[in-house]
C-alpha cells in the first residue's frame, strides 16, 4: 500500500465542567463533545524516516518535529503493534481547523494518524483499541476517532456516546485574530477561582467543586430541540478565557444580538461558537458576524458528525 488519506472533524464542547486541580496538575473534567463538519486531511506514505509537512490554514504554527501530536501517535502505536509490520512513514497534515483556536486540532490529526497507520500497516487493531492508544497520546484524540456526540470524563479521554437522535445542529463559529494557550487558560481559571470572593453574587466564575453532567443539555440533546440545547451551553473555561482575551467579550454579545440560540467559546478558546436554528438563520448570522468586524473569520458547519475515517488508501 502506497498511502492512506484520513478524514477527521473538530470537535466543540457544549458543556465542559471542569474540577480542581489533582497532584499531577491535570483537572478532572466532565464534557460533553460535540463532532462539526470542519476537517483536517491527513495523508500517511512509508518514508525512509518518519517525518511530517503541513499545509493550509495556520500550518507554520504546527511542530514539524518530535513535538507533532501526529507524529507522536504513529511512534504510540508502533510501540503498541510492533509485531504488525509497522515502518517509518511521512505524515502529510492538510489543515482546515485554527489551530489554538479551542477546536482540538492537533488531536484530531493525531486520531488520523493513528487510524491512517493502522490501515497503512494492516495492524487491525479495533476502534476501542485505537482509543485507549490515543487517550495517551492526548486528552481529545479518543474523541476524534469516535465522532459524534458523546460525554468525556476524567481527562476527556474516558468516553460515552450520548444517546440522543441523530438531529442535525447548525452552528456559526468565529475565529479570533489571535490564540489562547491552553495551559495557559487552565491556570488562569485556578487564579480567578483562588480570588473568588466569598459571596461571588454575579460572579461568572464557578466553584471548583468536582465536575458533573448537566441533565438539563442531555435531555434538550435528547428532544433534539436547538433551542432548549442553546441554553444549556456552558463551559466553565469561559471566564478564564476573557479575562486572557477581553474581545471575545464583544463577539459572544454580538452573536447572541443577532439571533444566535446561545453562544460560548469554544474549550479552551479563542474561536467562539454560535448555535443557529436552521441552515438558514446559519447563514444569515455568519454574514451579520463577518460584517460585525468582531473576529477573524466565520466558517458555518453542522454536527454531529462521524469521527475520523479513511478516504482512501491505495
Amino acid at each position: 500500500m502506497t498511502g492512506v488519506t484520513v478524514r477527521v472533524p473538530a470537535k466543540l464542547n457544549l458543556q465542559l465542567a471542569v474540577g480542581p486541580p489533582r497532584a499531577d496538575g491535570y483537572h478532572d473534567l466532565v464534557t460533553v463533545f460535540h463532532a462539526v463538519s470542519l476537517f483536517d486531511q491527513v495523508k500517511v506514505e512509508p518514508a525512509g524516516r518518519d517525518g511530517v509537512t503541513v499545509t493550509g490554514e495556520g500550518a507554520d504554527q504546527v511542530p514539524a518535529d518530535q513535538d507533532n501530536l501526529a507524529l507522536r501517535a504513529t511512534e504510540a502505536l508502533r510501540a503498541a503493534a510492533p509485531d504488525r509490520g509497522t515502518g517509518t512513514v511521512h505524515v502529510t497534515i492538510s489543515k482546515r481547523i485554527p489551530v489554538a483556536a479551542g477546536l482540538a486540532g492537533g488531536s484530531a490529526d493525531a486520531a488520523a494518524a493513528l487510524l491512517a497507520c493502522n490501515e497503512l500497516w494492516g495492524a487491525g487493531l479495533t476502534q476501542p483499541q485505537l482509543c485507549e492508544i490515543g487517550a495517551a497520546v492526548g486528552s481529545d484524540v479518543a474523541f476524534a476517532l469516535l465522532g459524534g456526540t458523546a460525554v468525556g470524563r476524567g481527562r476527556g479521554e474516558q468516553l460515552t456516546p450520548a444517546l440522543a437522535p441523530a438531529t442535525q445542529y447548525h452552528w456559526v463559529l468565529a475565529f479570533a485574530d489571535g490564540q489562547l494557550s491552553t495551559p495557559a487558560v487552565y491556570a488562569a481559571l485556578d487564579r480567578l477561582r483562588t480570588a473568588r470572593p466569598a459571596d461571588p453574587a454575579g460572579s461568572e466564575v464557578a466553584v471548583a467543586a468536582e465536575p458533573d453532567l448537566d441533565a438539563a443539555l442531555m435531555s434538550a440533546l435528547r428532544s433534539g430541540d436547538a433551542a432548549r440545547v442553546g441554553q444549556r451551553l456552558t463551559n466553565d473555561l469561559q471566564p478564564a478565557a476573557v479575562s486572557l482575551f477581553p474581545a471575545l467579550r464583544k463577539t459572544l454579545t454580538a452573536g447572541l444580538e443577532l439571533g444566535a440560540l446561545g453562544a460560548l467559546v469554544a474549550g479552551s478558546g479563542p474561536t467562539c461558537v454560535f448555535l443557529a436554528a436552521n441552515a438558514e438563520r446559519a447563514l444569515e448570522l455568519a454574514v451579520s458576524l463577518s460584517g460585525a468586524g468582531v473576529c477573524r473569520s466565520v466558517a458555518r458547519v453542522s454536527g454531529p458528525v462521524p469521527g475520523a475515517a479513511v478516504v482512501s488508501a491505495g
